[in-house]
């Protein structure tokens, strides 16, 4: 029986059907799939890697499309067709929603490159997005995560230092220090576990998870304190090789050489440094060759480091048996340096003859008997006791308690001896000594490298079979068997060998000895050579692992001045990180001193770890939904015990290197945030935020705010031009001048339209906008919104800007300056709405009429800020003025109240009020009542209220040709001047005052001008449906022609003529006075405070509220406009319907 299959592929191509195929042919047949024929057998053995480009992408990490939910996605992959009926319903959308067999095929077969660099790796990656078939990684645990671990936690301190701390801290202290020690490493093992093991951790390591569980601040901070960490590392590997070489192994290889015992330490020193930086240039050089040189020793060097161990241990059951002869020889109880005296004794007996020994010749002046010998010498006898008595001999008990002193104290056995009546201060007497002063706290620090290099496991993901299931037990593992190696050594060195000795840290008493020598078995050859190359080869993997963070950090572009080290040679080697390493790594090795450089990269180690543990608590606290390592084991409350240890052992080492390790961090951080990290890497701290930010936000809605903590939370309302820019950039100046960084700003604006067509209209508005923010410094959100309508895309915003506690109390916008020019009515009824719609809300709004003469960012120089306090709506307009004071631009500004006084009023006491009131305010200004008394209403207002209602009522009754409303509009402007002058000859308003009268002629020319432009545009407005283009009407009035108009208008028979024209015409007895009285206010309150404010920087006015029939909205426009008329910058304050400012503290 034969089958037809039909093969789909979904990575492109097109459906091909394979020729009938016999099963018992035994053949397997070849699927073509493209231009490729692949046997399904070689497909089988073969693993295709995916790879991905180093280089830092425009959004972010270096890693492409980490968002995605494929690993890496190719161009291949963009044109995929899909050729079936199944999943017809979907084929519209399998660009963006592949199918789940495609999406499963690349999860399944994805793997990571190797860590190292590879040579010639980034030849490769040019060579296209070709998959290149290679064999999947086969590496275990134990190979990959636990051997590496162990090798990069056991090193130099455990040979070098070990022995002197159990001896100086004693045993039960020196297991409290190894215990805290192995325990914060434990801790955060496990929480970095429970990282590694939270989805893939490509490149990078322990730097990757910190940064993509921290953010890109936070990550950067750490990376950079863990590359000096991994690079001080480097220094005291290479210090410690050097102090093997020329302390134990070649002595006379010394370069400096004190002639007196004074300057031994200083010449040592000198030697380290000298040595030290030779060392630091070879193996620089090893590594810029080739890593992978350094990669096939490392093999070799943790074979040095598992039988130097095994020598250990060997060396305490042998002294079960037949401890070794390494005699110590003391005087008194004075441990004698046995290096100048092959004979413990004062004298020996040569041919019956008592002579002296090479040891009295260094106590006394000469060689003969009766010369005179320091006191000490001749008080006390000279014994001679096994520096390792072994492991049953008891002197366990001696080695409890701890033994500090200071530099220069004498190293002594706790026995009885003879002190001198006069303290011998010979510096040159062959004891062993303290070089340094010692206690707790530096033991700690100078232990604490020993525990480092559990990250060794997890930088090695890439070669593992199965990362998630290795990184947790190996380095679990290795950490385990590491802290009962160091607590089996404390134990054992404090039961094997004699405590003088344990304290001679270089082992001067044991003819130069290595202590920890001493103890091994076959010989004390097998610890020195094989530390030897212990620490050589940690020396190399440092300077081989730190370039390589560096350029994984500048690779990410978090840090601009690091950029230039992401560079490096063609094959990938980052030959400029390596320079900037091996210059950081000479400053520790100038330090010259193991002991000092030790608790350096212990502070940064620890900061590391704090990291690595604050991130599993916060991913655990969050319950971030991408959190769901498969390492089980781990808890927040162990992962904050860790990092409470970290930070307590920080500065349990030495507080001032914790400071100083904080501050670089905290530089780090800020600069980072000041450059601006525009990175989403979905990090712990954004979900910190968030939390934090939804906290506070319900905390918030419990009430509203208290009267003393009122500030004005802004929604912005901006007009945008047809380019889509902001129309009024100063009004965000004005804002950011307000604010001053304080409190909510949202920036929002109107589209007309539907969302799905103005989509990308809406984001490139909304770009736009954040772009003139940060030009005008405004810190806040923006908010664009689509609408059918402007009306209902501003009520929209002012309804549902901001967010529980934080939405907006106050509405800034622009005044609409060309609302009478503007064809469409909508433009001046959407500002009248918005008035009603914020009254309405309680939100107080606020009107900034020229506000493009309103300053940028320059300091305005001596000037007023004036208030113009006519009605009290919650003393909005105290309170601006002294938040504008605040700023900088507006600071030397004075600030002056105007209050209006009635004839009723008492207007000395008004003010002596006014100035109480401020007093108590705590505002300084300077304050004067006006007095405003009754008036008879003028023919100017009765006439601009006649001309106002005129045209309210032609807007609404004629439709007319244009030839038509031409005509009409200069009856009109021709009636207006008749009527005015006719009022101005009978003289009743104004008898007897010709020199007042006659500025007022000019204003009613001008307004007579005015309104016949108004209409004019008006009119026009009309007909614009039946127009394309409508047609204005534009008359200038020239001197000529006004001289002969008011001629023509004081003909009698002319005014009957309009008259009789136009029969609609209301009479001022049949005007409506409520009109009449509003226009009477608009005028003479311009009056004054164009009269007391016209020269002042700003003047803030109460905004009279619209009339509740919107029949004369027209008429408000009207009113505002005659309030406002003759002022440069004016700021319109409509309170929200409550006190904003109080007299209580």
């Amino acid at each position: 029986m034969t089958e037809r299959f039909v093969v789909v592929p979904v990575n492109g191509g097109s459906a091909v059907s394979a020729e009938e195929h016999s099963p018992e042919s035994g053949e397997t047949p070849a699927v073509e799939y493209g231009d490729r024929d692949l046997g399904l057998e070689e497909d089988r053995e073969a693993v295709p890697i995916l790879e991905y480009s180093r280089e830092p992408n425009k959004y972010g990490d270096g890693i492409p499309k980490e968002s995605s939910p494929f690993i890496n996605n190719t161009d291949n992959d963009k044109g995929t067709l899909y050729d079936g009926k199944n999943m017809a319903l979907f084929e519209e959308e399998m660009d963006s929603n592949p199918m789940v067999s495609s999406l499963l095929s690349k999860l399944a077969n994805y793997t990571n490159l190797t860590q190292g660099v590879r040579e010639h790796e980034e030849a490769d990656e040019e060579e296209g997005a070709k998959k290149k078939t290679v064999k999947s990684p086969q590496m275990g645990t134990f190979i990959g995560v636990y051997l590496p671990c162990l090798q990069n936690i056991l090193g130099v301190i455990l040979f070098l230092r070990m022995t002197w701390i159990v001896g100086t801290a004693g045993i039960l202290e020196a297991f409290i220090i190894v215990a805290m020690c192995c325990s914060c490493t434990m801790l955060t093992a496990i929480s970095m576990s429970a990282i590694a093991t939270n989805g893939v951790v490509p490149a990078g390591g322990s730097y990757y998870m910190i940064s993509r569980s921290l953010g890109p601040e936070f990550g950067g901070a750490v990376g950079l304190c863990f590359y000096l960490g991994t690079t001080f590392a480097g220094a005291m590997y290479i210090l410690g090789t050097i102090e093997i070489l020329l302390t134990y192994i070649v002595p006379s290889a010394a370069i400096f050489k004190a002639e007196e015992k004074a300057y031994e330490a200083e010449a040592m020193l000198n030697n380290m440094r000298v040595y030290g930086t030779c060392c630091l240039t070879l193996m620089a050089l090893v590594v810029f060759v080739g890593v992978k040189y350094v990669n096939k020793l490392a093999l070799v060097f943790l074979a040095c480091v598992v039988l130097s161990i095994l020598a250990i241990y060997a060396g305490v059951i042998k002294t079960i048996f037949e401890p070794p002869v390494f005699p110590v020889c003391l005087l008194g109880n004075r441990t004698l340096q046995n290096h100048d005296f092959d004979k413990c004794a004062k004298t020996e007996i040569i041919d019956n003859m008592t002579v002296t020994t090479k040891l009295w010749a260094l106590f006394c002046q000469s060689s003969e008997l009766n010369s005179t010998c320091e006191e000490y010498f001749v008080l006390n006898n000279v014994t001679e006791v096994q520096g390792i008595p072994g492991l049953t001999s008891g002197v366990i008990s001696e080695n409890m308690w701890s033994s500090y002193g200071h530099a220069g104290m004498l190293v002594e056995k706790d026995v009885a001896s003879v002190a001198p009546s006069v303290p011998s201060e010979n510096i040159n007497l062959p004891y062993v000594v303290n070089d340094i002063a010692t206690f707790f706290t530096l033991l700690v620090g100078i232990y604490f490298p020993s525990v480092t290099g559990i990250m060794a496991g997890s930088n090695r993901s890439g070669d593992l079979r199965d990362a998630q299931r290795s990184i947790p037990i190996g380095t679990i593992l290795a950490i385990a068997t590491t802290t009962i190696i160091y607590l089996s050594c404390v134990v054992l060195f404090g039961a094997c060998i004699e405590g003088v000795v344990l304290r001679d840290k270089f082992g001067d008493s044991v003819k130069g000895n290595l202590v920890i020598g001493t103890l091994s078995w076959p010989s004390p050859w097998v610890i020195v050579i094989g530390s030897f190359f212990s620490c050589c080869g940690a020396g190399l993997q440092s300077l081989t692992g730190a370039p390589r963070l560096l350029q994984a950090i500048a690779r990410d572009g978090i840090v601009p001045f690091l950029e230039v080290f992401g560079h490096g040679k063609a094959n990938g080697e980052p030959t400029w990180a390596l320079l900037l390493t091996a210059g950081i790594c000479e400053t520790g090795i100038l330090i010259a001193s193991l002991d000092a450089v030790a608790p350096i990269l212990s502070m940064f180690f620890l900061m590391c770890y704090l990291f690595v543990n604050l991130a599993c608590a916060l991913q655990t606290l969050l319950r971030t939904p991408n959190w769901r390592p498969r390492f089980k084991y781990y808890h927040w409350a162990l992962s904050f015990l860790g990092m409470s240890l970290c930070l307590a052992l920080m500065f349990i080492s030495s507080w001032y290197y914790a400071l100083v390790a904080m501050l670089i961090a905290g530089c780090i951080y800020k600069y980072i945030e000041y450059r601006g990290a525009e990175k989403e890497w979905g990090d712990g701290i954004r979900g910190l935020s968030l939390n934090a930010a939804r906290y506070a936000l319900i905390r918030l809605e419990e009430a509203p705010p208290h009267t003393k903590n009122w500030r004005p939370q802004l929604l912005v309302l901006l007009n945008l031009d047809s380019e889509l820019r902001v129309k009024h950039p100063r009004l965000l100046s004005f804002t950011t001048q307000l604010k001053a960084g304080k409190g909510l700003t949202i920036v929002g604006s109107v589209l007309e339209g539907t969302y799905l067509a103005k989509e990308t209209e809406a984001k490139k508005a909304e770009q736009n906008i954040k772009v003139a923010m940060s030009s005008e410094k405004t810190k806040g959100f923006c908010h664009v919104v689509v609408s059918s309508n402007l009306r209902d895309g501003i009520s929209h915003l002012t309804q549902s800007a901001g967010l529980g506690g934080m939405k907006h109390n106050t509405v800034l916008m622009a005044w609409p300056g060309s609302w009478r020019q503007s064809n469409d009515a909508l433009s001046w009824k959407s500002f009248i709405e918005t008035v009603r719609e914020t009254t309405a809300a309680h939100q107080a709004l606020l009107v900034a009429k020229n506000v493009d003469n309103f300053p940028q960012q320059d300091r305005l120089g001596e000037g007023t800020i004036d208030v113009w306090w006519i009605v009290h709506d919650g003393g909005m307009l105290m309170l601006l003025p002294f938040l504008l004071r605040q700023h900088k631009v507006w600071r030397k500004c004075k600030m002056r109240i105007f209050t209006v006084a009635q004839m009723d009023d008492n207007s000395i006491q008004m003010k002596k009020d006014l100035q109480m009131f401020l007093y108590h305010l705590r505002l300084d200004a300077e304050v004067e009542v006006v007095e405003m008394h009754d008036s008879d209403i003028s023919a100017f207002t009765y006439e601009k209220t006649l001309v106002m209602e005129q045209r309210s009522q032609m807007l609404k009754q004629m439709q007319l040709s244009r030839t038509e409303r031409e005509r009409e509009i200069q009856s009109i402007t021709d009636e207006s001047r008749s009527s005015i002058r006719r009022k101005n000859q009978t003289g009743a308003e104004c008898s007897g005052l010709s020199n007042q009268c006659a500025p007022l002629e000019d204003e009613m020319d001008n307004e007579a001008q005015l309104i016949h432009d108004k209409n004019t545009a008006s009119h026009a407005a009309l007909n614009d449906k039946a127009d394309a283009t409508p047609d204005r009407v534009h008359m200038t009035w020239t001197k000529e022609k006004l001289f002969t108009e008011r001629n023509r208008n004081r003909e009698p028979n002319a005014s009957m003529g309009v008259r009789d024209l136009f029969n609609m015409k209301p009479e001022w007895e049949s005007l409506n006075q409520s009109n009449v009285r509003r226009m009477h206010t608009a005028v003479k309150l311009n009056e004054v405070v164009v009269n007391k404010s016209q020269g002042a920087q700003l003047v803030l006015l109460n905004m009279p509220g619209p009339p509740k029939h919107r029949g004369g909205d027209e008429n408000y426009m009207e009113f505002l406009e005659v309030l406002l008329e003759g002022l440069n910058r004016v700021l319109l304050v409509r309170g929200g319907g409550r006190e904003v400012i109080t007299i209580y503290s």
